[in-house]
This record gives C-alpha cells, sequence and structure tokens, in this order.
C-alpha cells in the first residue's frame, strides 16, 4: 500500500478514533519469534497466523468461547451433506477501498488449495468453490465433512484483483523462503490495516476505520517487536516499554506475579509440544549409522522415549508450566481420552535394553534440530533431552536455529529428528492426525516431517474426515490416536500451559490458541 495511502488511512483511523473514544491506546506487545510472511495462505504457524487474522477474515470466525459465528458470510447454509451455500456480508470493503465479492472468495479458496499452500488441510475434500451470485458461493465436497465450519475459519479471504495486480495469485512458496509482494504487504477485510513489517525489528498495524465489526476494547494501533532474549523482553516489560509479552520466560513469572503493576494471565494451550522422526530414509544423514535407519526400529522409538524424565523437564525446565502428555493432542481436542494422554514410564534401564535388543548397545549418534524462539523454553527443552538421551548411549548434536530457519528446513524434510508443537486450531483431532502423522498425500500429511506412514492408521483417518455420526467419529478418532501411540509415531512430551504478562492496565482475554484477539483488549 503506498505511504500516501497509509497516512490518509492513519489520519481516517485517528478521526474515528477521536469520535468513538478519547482512551484508544495502541498496544505495543511482544514476543521471542517474528512474524514470517503476510501471505495468508502461505505459512500455517501459530504467531504467523495471529497476525494474518488481524488483517484478513474468513467466511466464518470464532467467538470468545470458540464457537462459530459469522464473519464474511452473514449466513451459511447446508442444502445437502456434500454442498454448502454462504452469503456473503454486505458492505465489506478491502483496505484499498474494493469492494469483498463472491470472486474473492472464490479465488482465495481455490488460492489456499495451491501446491505451495500450507492450508490445504483445512480444505481437504473441497471439490469445487462456485460463485453464485456476486454475493454468494457454494462449496461442494466429495464427501460430507462434519468439521467444515470449524476448518474454514483458517482460510483467510484476499483481494482477486490485488493479488493479481501485485504477481501473487499463487501463495508464496515458503520452504524456498521466496519473496513475493504478498510476504510484506497485505489488504484484507479485517481490523487492522498493515502499515510496515521490518523482519527483526517492528510490524506496525493500523486501526481499520471502515472494518465492518466493532471492537469491545480500545486498541487504536499494535506495535509488535520481535525480542528473542528472555532478559531483554523481562525489562522492556517492567521499563514500560511494552505492554504485553506474549511469552515470558518460565523462572520470570513467580518475580512478575509478585511485582506491583504488573500481572501474569495464563491457561491451558491447545498446543502439545512433540518430537518428529524421519522414519522414511534409509540412512539418517547425520547419524554414525550407515546403511539403516534406527528410527525405523520401534524398539528405538520407544527407547527414546522411555529414556525422557518428563517430570523433571515439566518442574526443573518448564517451571510446572507444561501437563506431561502421552497423546498427540491436547484436552481441548475432541477424540482425547484420559487414557490415549498416558505416557510411557521413564525408564532408562528399559531403555538402554531396547537399545540393544535393536541392534544398538552403544547407542548411536543423531543430530536433533530445535526451534530457539518459536515455543516456551524450545531450546531448553532441547538441552534436557539431549542430557537424558546420553545416559542412555544417544549422543545428540543440538542444532539451535531461528524460525525463519529452521521451519524451512524441516519443510524441506531436511531434519533426522526435530522438536515441534501443534496446535488443534479446529479443536477436533482430525486437525492434527490429518496434518502430522497421515501419509503424505495431496494436503494431508502437510507437517509430516518425518514421513510416518500407517496405512491402517489412513484409512481410519479418511473414515473420520467423512463419517456423520458423532458417536461412531469419536471411535475412530479414539482409535488413530492409540495407534500414533502404540506406534510411537511421534514422541509426545507435554501440552502447553501458556503464561502471558501484561501491565496491570492492560485487560484481555487469555485464549487456548495463544492468540491475542483484539476484540476484547483494554488498555487504560
Amino acid at each position: 500500500m503506498p505511504s500516501q495511502s497509509i497516512r490518509k488511512l492513519a489520519a481516517l483511523a485517528l478521526l474515528a478514533l477521536i469520535g468513538v473514544t478519547a482512551q484508544a491506546k495502541p498496544l505495543r506487545w511482544a514476543s521471542q519469534g517474528d512474524v514470517q510472511s503476510f501471505d495468508p495462505h502461505a505459512y500455517n504457524s501459530a504467531l504467523n497466523n495471529q497476525f494474518n487474522a488481524f488483517v484478513y477474515e474468513g467466511l466464518v470466525a470464532y467467538d470468545q468461547q470458540f464457537t462459530i459465528e459469522p464473519a464474511l458470510a452473514s449466513k451459511w447454509t447446508q442444502l445437502e451433506p456434500t454442498r454448502w451455500r454462504f452469503e456473503l456480508r454486505p458492505g465489506v470493503k478491502f483496505h484499498d477501498g474494493s469492494a469483498l465479492t463472491a470472486d474473492d472468495v472464490v479465488f482465495s479458496f481455490e488460492r489456499a488449495l495451491s501446491p505451495s499452500s500450507n492450508f490445504r488441510v483445512l480444505l481437504q475434500g473441497v471439490t469445487g468453490v462456485k460463485k453464485l451470485s456476486p454475493s454468494s458461493v457454494e462449496i461442494t465436497l466429495s464427501a460430507p465433512n462434519p468439521v467444515l465450519l470449524r476448518q474454514i475459519t483458517g482460510v483467510r479471504i484476499m483481494s482477486r484483483d490485488w493479488a493479481l495486480k501485485h504477481k501473487v495469485d499463487k501463495p508464496q512458496n515458503f520452504a524456498q523462503k521466496e519473496e513475493t509482494h504478498a510476504v510484506r504487504n497485505a489488504n484484507g477485510t479485517g481490523p487492522f490495516v498493515l502499515k510496515s513489517s521490518q523482519p527483526g525489528v517492528k510490524t506496525e498495524l493500523l486501526l481499520n476505520p471502515n472494518w465492518w465489526g466493532k471492537l469491545q476494547g480500545n486498541v487504536s494501533a499494535i506495535v509488535y517487536t520481535p525480542i528473542s532474549s528472555d532478559a531483554t523482553r523481562l525489562a522492556a516489560l517492567l521499563s514500560g516499554e511494552l505492554d504485553f509479552v506474549l511469552d515470558p520466560a518460565p523462572q520470570d513469572v513467580p518475580k512478575l506475579r509478585n511485582t506491583p503493576g504488573f500481572k501474569i494471565i495464563e491457561g491451558p494451550e491447545f498446543r502439545t509440544i512433540f518430537l518428529g522422526l524421519d522414519q522414511a530414509s534409509d540412512e539418517l544423514t547425520s547419524s554414525n549409522i550407515k546403511g539403516r535407519n534406527p528410527f525405523k526400529d520401534l524398539r528405538v522409538r520407544q527407547a527414546l522415549y522411555q529414556a525422557i524424565d518428563i517430570e523433571a523437564i515439566r518442574r526443573v525446565t518448564m517451571r510446572g508450566l507444561a501437563q506431561p502428555a502421552g497423546s498427540l493432542v491436547a484436552p481441548q481436542a475432541e477424540g482425547w481420552t484420559p487414557e490415549g494422554d498416558r505416557r510411557l514410564p521413564f525408564d532408562p534401564a528399559r531403555a538402554k535394553a531396547l537399545l540393544a535388543e535393536a541392534g544398538y548397545p552403544d547407542g548411536f549418534q543423531v543430530q536433533l534440530d530445535c526451534p530457539n524462539d518459536r515455543y516456551v523454553n524450545d531450546e531448553e527443552i532441547c538441552k534436557a533431552l539431549s542430557a537424558l538421551w546420553a545416559k542412555v548411549g544417544v549422543q545428540v548434536k543440538l542444532a539451535s536455529q531461528g524460525s525463519s530457519v529452521y521451519f524451512p528446513k524441516l519443510q524441506r524434510k531436511e531434519s533426522n529428528l526435530h522438536l515441534l508443537g501443534w496446535g488443534v486450531a479446529t479443536f477436533d483431532a482430525l486437525y492434527s492426525l490429518q496434518a502430522l502423522v497421515h501419509s503424505p498425500v495431496g494436503g494431508d500429511g502437510s507437517w509430516n516431517y518425518g514421513r510416518y506412514s500407517n496405512a491402517k492408521l489412513d484409512a481410519l483417518i479418511d473414515s473420520a474426515k467423512i463419517e456423520g455420526d458423532a458417536a461412531k467419529r469419536r471411535g475412530q478418532l479414539v482409535q488413530a490416536l492409540k495407534i500414533v501411540q502404540d506406534d510411537v509415531a511421534v514422541i509426545p512430551l507435554h501440552h502447553q500451559v501458556t503464561p502471558w504478562a501484561a501491565r496491570s492496565n492492560v485487560h484481555l482475554v487469555h485464549r487456548a490458541n495463544n492468540h491475542i484477539d483484539v476484540r476484547w483488549v483494554r488498555i487504560d
């Protein structure tokens, strides 16, 4: 967007704010990570999705209780089990002033289904999106989809004309670190307009005075600063440079609880932290074992699992801000059960015996890839794992990297062993099962970087995609999660408990998706 347009928009926003409240204020906040791309269909990651949600919107959205509510679609009708009609909200404008039409919706859905899109997993089974009128579209499916509305909360709508004008009709290829106009520029319909995005420095957004919706709070602008150092983030909050920190270090939480003028807002996140293992390659590129892949052996995967003292990690590394996990999904997800979340016991002697049975009595070497700016204490978790595995003979070379390098590496399938976190955006286990452990085909397995494959599991996941009987479908999800558990398709660590830190005059609603919903943010 040209600078002249930004200045004009800023002036309009200011006038609008003066008319609404004299108390409107910018929200200045930070976390350890950075915004990777404003292309709404390129990169499916929580922080990235958070910023795209400020700017772009879907046909439907979540309310404060994560119930589906209208967004760009004012109403919808399921005409048949495989046919849905959506009526668009009248009068919606993109940030450049152009009107939202059915053409934009059709374009955006087709774009989200492109090979370079990270969001195809949300549109599996969609066979067509067609314009019925300038203000209505029809979505057709190959089979009934019981969670379609929850899935399309994450499919955001772009302006077709803007995308074509700037040659971004296809999503950015994030794995290859492609740079396009849509990476640092945006044109959505949402409550905030992108002013500027400077990688590693600052991202600024301004209130959209023409937004169709209504903020319950009083935020006039968003100023985000990526700060990788825990100590520096804390100092910026305490000095008044920041209003809010999304990810205070666990060791700083007790201090903030007892510091006048500040508060901790915490709750369980729907994110599970786990380890992915390359189970497809015939030889691990980072291992001293040649001619075979230790991770193809269930006994090795189980040995690594049982060598992990998860209680020590929870108590020492996470300072209690973690719920030990045995399941691929968090308790908020449909399909989760207490039994399915039961971990294998910590048993280093058993781990050593399993390695010996598998033919590795002296262990082996392997590289552990880990982000250092994405999850709560991610690098510290990896250091703890390395020390625990060394005790059973598995020598780990730890490779910690920033998200901008780490995630493209994973997408290129270049990691043998990696730490990953996954939130259940639909509150349904299908989302995790499809993305993380289904054999990579089409949009399925889009984050299955270990390329785990199990035909029985694939069949169960595919059945759950279309099963209309709620009880039967839940049984399928439970059974699928048990296969993941028994086969150690991944090694679960914990469900993340997320503290937020804020100045006492900042009022926010803690969200299980670890997103700030600016509709309910108020600054006194």
